[in-house]
């Protein structure tokens, strides 16, 4: 049964799409099949997964699909990772907003085209753009959970507690099935006190009503590098450290010990 995961924050900058594109990666890697949703019109999961968002000017994209212009797999792209299939997006997508003015259930135009596919799939990962708007309503809407990094820095509980309002509201509104998947800390530095206090605090605030998974995703320059690349860690990098993580991470996520 396939299950659909939408990684959100509404703080930018705390390693969402790098999160999206490498767990994605490893559970393909884990035999999984994936499809990952590229919902930010930056399209920086696309090209992170080595799709240009500047060639797709006319090729079929989510915008497309959304508008319910072509189907989902008129829209898919098969990535050179075995296992993982990619929907991409490009800039049109910042015009989604007001191309659904006016719409009825606009919240859902996502959900109703995935729902065609979501059982040829294991995993299905939605990168959300760090806004609260249409986008990402419609990410909540066809997700069964949230998975929220968040960064080992200071401030990192900021924007946390609007994000858990938000998914309290779909679950009251649009989504009461909505659960939320977990928190992952990213971009941890063992040997500086502030990550480490970070965690410990983040366990301490949140720790009590969400999973906070035990897996520390590091700062790494790898991670950083990858995607100028158009590949995941665990394919541009494999024995590196980020590679490693996001291994543990997606085992965890799927119950297998470590």
């Amino acid at each position: 049964m396939s299950k659909v995961i939408a990684v959100s924050n509404q703080k930018g900058g705390v390693g969402k799409t790098t999160t999206a594109i490498n767990l994605s990666s490893c559970l393909a890697e884990l035999g999984r099949k994936v499809l990952v949703i590229d919902l930010d019109p930056q399209g920086n999961t696309s090209s992170g997964l080595g799709v240009d968002p500047r060639d797709l000017e006319e090729a079929n994209t989510v915008y497309e699909l959304i508008l319910e212009e072509c189907t989902v797999n008129e829209a898919l792209i098969k990535t050179n990772i075995k296992n993982l299939n990619l929907l991409p997006a490009n800039i049109n997508l910042s015009a989604i907003e007001i191309d659904l003015l006016g719409e009825s259930n606009r919240e859902y135009v996502l959900k109703n085209q995935v729902d065609y596919i979501k059982d040829d799939y294991d995993y299905i990962i939605i990168d959300c753009p760090p806004t609260l708007n249409i986008i990402t309503l419609n990410a909540m809407t066809t997700a069964d959970s949230v998975l929220v990094p968040i960064q080992c820095e200071y401030l990192a509980l900021q924007g946390v507690s609007q994000l858990l309002k938000t998914i309290e509201l779909v679950q009251d509104r649009l989504n009461p099935n909505l659960k939320i998947e977990g928190v992952v800390m990213t971009m941890f530095d063992g040997r500086t006190n502030l990550s480490n206090d970070v965690v410990n605090n983040v366990k301490e605030s949140v720790g009590d009503r969400l999973r906070v998974f035990e897996t520390l995703i590091p700062r790494s320059v790898k991670l950083a590098e990858a995607p100028s690349y158009g590949e995941p860690i665990n394919i541009y990098d494999t024995k590196s450290a980020g590679a490693e993580s996001y291994r543990s991470l997606a085992k965890e996520l799927l119950g297998i010990r470590r």
